[in-house]
């Protein structure tokens, strides 16, 4: 999730509902929460109700059925149906119908997609996870050796009496859709709840929006995928899914070269050439499996594919740059606000300004119970000069406004400009993230857009958790053009947390 200038990267609780034209429910406000550790992500849940007490009913609908699907299609946890049904006998059992569903949905997608979606891609995907243990890559044997596994038929559906039979012992995984489909689910569950007239549900980048409301949605640039970066595109939907499948976030790294998690199971080798495909469809499983499925096909192969999903859109960027988008998609894009500028690039004449070829990547990973959703507690993360004056305000994650007097460091800093800033909150599409890690940017410039001078400036960044602890770091470090990393404390509320001022990459992968 990011905010356009003013306030980067808030959660705000109450926001008037735009994107309306009902006027019954005008008087509607948003109320947003933020979660960790939900489908091994983060989760983003935004409700549109006339009360808290009515869009608390419908985050309950909606979180009480992210459970129960995860219980039946969680590959991870193994007391899940699908589970305990990958380790059952090799006869028909009975099955939920969800679990149905799902594996018929991967043998239509399997044909549909001429074999790029598979679930048992796993066994493509456990080889390069092996090979990543040893720091050797896979031999050309290991590899047909999976293929040819692949290519095997690995279940049986009967749909008159609703059995799944396992025809072999292949590892398979329904991640390639199973999210968006959760979250297509979860939002009907919400939409039942009495005075709600839009949910948006964002699960690591996958979104479902739904209702009377429109959402402003960022791209994330998989070239520079900070929470705070520029995102790559701008698009305003209603009604609509959108997934984005990517290589940048997660994978395997052998003899110093990083592949991509998302394999091609008709050749048995890491996505390559596609670094980044973002689909927009009607229907959230359709997105998820486009999406996916973009990230090994070929431009042209994916052209075909997404034709036959009548109401699709997409945005595929290849390793080399080349930005691919469907006939539609500039009818959805908005564009992008960009930040005022005074003076641009001028600092004070008698001091040398900010090498623009470096800059500050914060890195951190927030605390969490294993096992458990927890709410992501308030963060701000800002930058002050030698003076303790506010130079930069870079990040400020919250839901409820009355409890930023907690921040106490933050609030005094910025808080009378935030109550002046434009608040207008957008989602963020992206390659799916491990719980709690985020990384955000400090390019050298201050509030108003000028870069600042060469010299130590101090990071801080405050961490608050509602009926938790108060947690506040202060590093001072200088930025004077010479790489430097400094690893910071963990605390009750940060597992981890780095500063490293280094040269900006804009790598390939």
């Amino acid at each position: 999730m990011k905010l356009h200038p003013g306030i980067l990267a808030g959660c705000l609780l109450f926001i008037l509902c735009s994107g309306t034209n009902n006027p019954s429910i005008k008087n509607n406000r948003i109320y947003v929460n933020d979660y960790e550790n939900v489908l091994g992500t983060s989760l983003q849940i935004k409700v549109s109700a006339a009360s808290a007490a009515e869009a608390a009913v419908a985050e309950n609908n909606a979180l009480n059925e992210i459970d129960r699907l995860d219980h039946i299609l969680s590959g991870y946890n193994r007391q899940s149906e699908f589970s305990r049904w990958m380790h059952s006998s090799a006869k028909p059992t009975v099955v939920s119908p969800e679990l149905f569903e799902v594996l018929n949905l991967f043998d239509q997608w399997k044909t549909r997609s001429n074999g790029a979606l598979d679930a048992s891609a796993e066994v493509i995907g456990k080889l390069w996870k092996d090979a990543a243990k040893r720091n050797q890559l896979p031999t050309e044997a290991e590899i047909s050796q999976s293929v040819a596994v692949i290519k095997q038929a690995h279940y049986k559906l009967d749909a008159v009496n609703h059995t799944a039979q396992r025809l072999d012992n292949a590892p398979l995984m329904l991640n390639s859709f199973a999210k968006s489909y959760i979250i297509n689910k979860a939002v009907n569950a919400a939409l039942t709840a009495g005075g709600i007239s839009g949910v948006v549900l964002n699960i690591g980048g996958d979104i479902v929006i739904r209702g009377e409301h429109t959402e402003q949605v960022q791209i994330s640039d998989p070239k520079a995928d900070a929470e705070n970066d520029a995102p790559i595109s701008d698009v305003s939907l209603s009604n609509k899914a959108i997934a984005t499948s990517g290589n940048y976030r997660r994978g395997e790294l052998i003899g110093g070269k990083w592949y991509s998690h998302i394999v091609d199971p008709r050749t048995g080798l890491p996505a390559q050439n596609v670094i980044s495909s973002t689909v927009i469809a009607p229907n959230a499983t359709d997105a998820g499996a486009l999406a996916t499925a973009f990230s090994v096909l070929t431009p042209a192969e994916s052209a075909k594919l997404a034709a036959t999903v009548p109401g699709s859109e997409y945005l595929i960027i290849t390793r080399d740059g080349q930005r691919i988008e469907s006939k539609g998609w500039k009818i959805l894009e908005i564009p992008v606000a960009k930040p005022r500028v005074t003076n641009p690039n001028i600092a004070p004449a008698k001091d040398k300004t900010w090498d623009t070829n470096y800059e500050l990547a914060i890195n951190l990973e927030l605390a969490e119970i294993e096992g458990m959703r927890v709410h992501r507690p308030f963060v701000a993360v800002w930058v002050v000069d030698k003076d303790k004056k506010p130079v930069r305000n870079i990040a400020l994650w919250y839901n409820k406004p009355r409890w930023l007097s907690d921040m106490h460091a933050w609030y005094s800093a910025y808080y009378d400009t935030f109550m002046d800033a434009n608040s207008n909150i957008s989602s963020t599409s992206s390659a799916t993230r491990s719980p709690g890690k985020y990384t955000l940017k400090w390019d050298g410039k201050d509030d108003k857009g000028n870069l600042v001078a060469r010299g130590s400036y101090t990071i801080e960044i405050e961490v608050a958790r509602e009926h938790g602890t108060h947690q506040l770091y202060e590093q001072e470090m200088d930025f004077s053009g010479k790489p430097k990393l400094i690893t910071l404390t963990p605390n009750t509320e940060v597992a981890s947390a780095s500063l490293d001022y280094r040269k900006k990459t804009r790598d390939a992968q």
